[in-house]
This record gives C-alpha cells, structure tokens and sequence, in this order.
C-alpha cells in the first residue's frame, strides 16, 4: 500500500492534480486526499482550487457539481457506478412534472441530485445550510424541497416551515432504527447520541445532537471526553477517531443483517488503486451537457453566496 501512495502523490505532483474525498469515503482514500469534507465543503474547495485536474472520491454527483464549479478543469472519479439512491429517488423528468404542478413555488434542490434536477432548481442546499438557507426566505414562501423527505421534514420541524417534500430518502441513513439506538443508549447510559438529519424522524428524535456531518464531527472535536453513538455513515468515524483518539465512538448497525456498521456501498467503490488508475488514466471523467450546466450552476452559486 505504501508504494501505492507514493505513486499516487509522484502523479498528482506531475498532473497538478488534486484529490477531494467525502467523509464516508474508506480511511485509506481519506488519508490520501488533499482535501476531506461534506458536500458543502467540496464543493467550495472546488471552486477555489486552481489544480487542472480534480480526482472527486466520493459519488458521481459531487464530480457533476465540481464539473459544473470547474468547467475548465478535467473532473476524474474514482469508479463512474458510484451513484447515489437520494440522487436516483429524484428523477428529473418526474422532478420536472412535480416543478410544473406547482409553479407559485421556489424549489429548493438538496445537493445530493443529479446536474438536471439542479438545472431545475432555484437554489441548492446541504444538510450544513438547509436551515440557514430555508429560514432566510419569507415565511409566506411556498417551497418545494426535495428529494429527501427526512431531512425536509427535519427542516420544517424546526423552522415551523410547511414546505412541499419530494419523497426521495438516503439508503444508509434509512437503514437507521430507533430500536438499535434505543439499546445501544440502554447499554451505554452515558453516551451523546448523534445522528444525521436523512435518518427517520424517530431515529432523530432520540438524538442528543443532529447535525450535518461536518457538524456532527465538530460536536465531538469540540467535546472529546463524551462517548458517542453515530448514526451516520460509518466512514466519518476515520476522522472522528483521528481527531478524537481517546474519545468512544460506537456506530450504530443498520436495522437488518448483522454488519455492526451501516455503510455506503456505492462509497465503497472508491479504492486506492482506482484512484491510482484513473490519475494515470485520466479517466473516467465527468462530463456535463454545456446547457444543463449553465442552469445547474445558477442554484449552486447562490448556496455558496448564502452560505
């Protein structure tokens, strides 16, 4: 592994390329990285970065939102089958039909969806900015927020918003049960319960602090002598762990099948030796239609303005 690494830091070197990576993405791929992060995070550093090539390890759709930041600069992933099931939940000609039905609405797009259902968007959010975002618009604003139910219902919990939620849900964060949390709090009495706001309401009713993931990690620098239970994507535990090394991370278990992680399959895909490839390679390679990325960029800068 460590003649691996070295070639991979020789051709980033030579390429002036850069390698981004998501929290959820394997240890040994964050540990390579030049820049770990949320999508928010990413997708600014994107926009800063003045590398000719960007190596996104993460899923295909934060290559599209890096492409659509930097149409000038080669966009490579990892594995081009590392999708998204929110992303695949929002199908933009139905997101369209959805769009046309209620055209007295701002849409509100989270970031996890393709460059087309941007391209439909007035503007994107994050799980870090959905609530500063959602709560700096009037409240007589009628909103449409997709595609995660979870987190849009989250959203109009605490800011009394009554928007109209596309029903698209994350895999992982589905897979969460309050029963699994509810003994892992009942084994571990003295425990901070964190969980993202894509779980189901009841998983996040028992949660002590819901956050994005970047907060979520930030509660836990900031608190290092608390035991935690996470009911996020298990990959976060890497940083968690290096930025925490005596604190007790305990991740909680998918509902079914007897894995004691709940991980992203699709993040998965993403190996060193794939990233290896496709800097040697320079492929695969994101690309987005010029006239969808035109539109798509529009609700993507005003995220990044509001944030």
């Amino acid at each position: 592994m460590k003649q691996l690494i070295e070639a991979i830091k020789k051709l980033k070197q030579e390429k002036n390329a850069v390698i981004l990576a998501h929290y959820y993405t394997r240890g040994e791929i964050q540990d390579v990285a030049d820049f770990v992060g949320d999508s928010l995070a990413l997708a600014q550093w994107a926009s800063k970065t003045d590398a000719d090539i960007l190596v996104m390890c993460g899923v295909h759709f934060m290559g599209e939102t890096a492409k659509i930041l930097c149409p000038d600069k080669k966009v490579l992933v990892p594995d081009m089958n590392a999708g998204c099931s929110l992303a695949d939940s929002c199908p933009a000609d139905r997101f369209a039909a959805f769009v046309k039905e209620h055209p007295d609405c701002t849409v509100i797009s989270y970031v996890n969806t393709t460059a087309a259902v941007k391209a439909l968007t007035d503007v994107v959010v994050t799980s870090s900015n959905a609530r500063k975002i959602v709560e700096s618009l009037p409240k007589e604003e009628k909103i449409i927020f997709g595609p995660d139910r979870n987190l849009g219902s989250y959203i109009n919990a605490v800011t009394g918003r009554n928007m109209l939620l596309w029903d698209g849900a994350c895999h992982v964060h589905e897979q969460f049960s309050a029963e699994k949390i509810a003994e892992l709090k009942q084994a571990h009495p003295e425990a901070v319960t964190l969980a993202h706001p894509e779980c189901k309401k009841a998983v996040v009713e028992l949660a002590d602090v819901v956050g994005s993931t970047a907060a979520l990690l930030n509660y836990a620098v900031a608190h290092p002598e608390k035991t935690y239970i996470v009911a996020t994507e298990s990959g976060i535990l890497h940083e968690m762990e290096k930025r925490c090394p005596h604190t007790t991370f305990l991740p909680v278990p998918p509902a079914e099948g007897t894995s004691p992680c709940n991980e992203c399959s699709y993040m998965r895909l993403n190996t060193l030796e794939k990233v290896y490839d496709c800097l040697k390679n320079e492929a695969p390679e994101i690309f987005v239609d010029p006239a969808v990325a035109e539109q798509a960029v529009k609700p993507i800068h005003r995220m990044l303005q509001m944030s």
